[in-house]
């Protein structure tokens, strides 16, 4: 006769901590980057707020589908036993997505810097040729 042995696992409890803790955290980097970031579409776009307000909104999307898609992808945790197995698993997943998170805070801020440049060196070309007129 084979017996099985019933284990308590704090798995089930892992991903109800782990799955709020990193949606809210998404959502708080992106409505703080996107709230700010406001300001760059504005001057990347010359003044059209309505085309900036479009692609803010679209880049917030992008921001939010590519984070919680890749907090659900590292999702997985293995046979935690005890609670201190839990507080250490829990530590280095929200860990490493927050490390995650902050680096594409930094490239979109990156791509943000770069359209603005891109916009300045556009807007003193076009000065250029008109002052040569």
């Amino acid at each position: 006769m084979i017996t099985t042995v019933l284990t308590t696992t704090y798995n089930f409890s892992a991903y109800m901590i782990y799955l709020p803790i990193v949606i809210a955290l998404t959502v708080l980097v992106s409505q703080f980057l996107f709230k700010n970031s406001k300001t760059f579409m504005i001057d990347i776009f010359h003044q059209k707020k309505d085309i900036a307000m479009a692609t803010n909104s679209l880049f917030k999307i992008g921001f939010y589908l590519l984070n919680i898609g890749f907090a659900l992808c590292i999702i997985e945790f293995f046979q935690i036993e005890t609670i201190e197995r839990l507080v250490v698993a829990l530590s280095k997943k929200i860990g490493g997505f927050s490390i995650y998170l902050g680096i594409m805070m930094l490239l979109n801020l990156l791509l943000f810097l770069k359209g603005r440049k891109h916009a300045m060196n556009k807007e003193k070309l076009i000065e250029n040729e008109n002052t040569h007129l």
